[in-house]
């Protein structure tokens, strides 16, 4: 690694059923006390950590609407955000976490690393953050979902509506789920 500062991606949303992937890069450029797995934290730590790293931290966030992941693929999707992300964060050491880089050159992985590296642990709040707080705005305009309890997740509860109320607009077309996508027997 060179002198230059650590910029720390993450995403949230990959594996949803429903809503946005959601993907950011941080480089932090002040302290931020309390940073780990967003996955982790509560909601109202998340929210509280959310504008400290704003303020401290230059970043960038990427959004890809269900539509999208539906045309591109997730793995397009993630590829074309980690270059988005090196776009608007130039002269970085990036590292991603996970163990893919999708095929983008100068970015390194790491499985867990937004539990043990904090620019990343501030790129997973951003991404969970922002995705949230899109969701649970969507959750009024399709009340019958759920989506401010399970987030557009695979749940029991989200499965359940599913099969009684199909599918909407927000929903990833090409996500398969049991129950639902499977043919009818009589």
């Amino acid at each position: 690694m060179t002198n230059l500062p650590l910029c720390g991606i993450d995403e949230a949303g990959r594996g949803c059923l429903a809503g946005s992937l959601v993907m950011a890069g941080v480089v932090l450029t002040g302290e931020v006390e309390g940073l780990m797995d967003s996955k982790k934290l509560t909601e109202k730590k998340r929210e509280v950590l959310y504008p400290l790293i704003i303020d401290n931290s230059e970043y960038h966030i990427v959004s890809f609407s269900a539509a999208q992941v539906d045309e591109l693929g997730i793995s397009k999707c993630l590829q074309q955000g980690l270059r988005s992300i090196q776009q608007h964060l130039p002269n970085a050491n990036y590292l991603f976490d996970g163990n893919s880089t999708f095929g983008v050159e100068n970015i390194a992985t790491m499985v867990k690393a937004d539990d043990k590296v904090q620019e990343v642990s501030a790129a997973s709040i951003l991404a969970k953050v922002t995705r949230d707080r899109e969701i649970i705005a969507l959750s009024k305009e399709y009340p019958v979902y759920g989506f401010e309890k399970h987030k557009g997740y695979g749940t029991k509860a989200h499965i359940d509506a599913l099969i009684k109320h199909d599918r909407c607009p927000i929903h990833r077309k090409t996500f398969k789920v049991k129950g639902v996508d499977e043919p009818k027997l009589f």
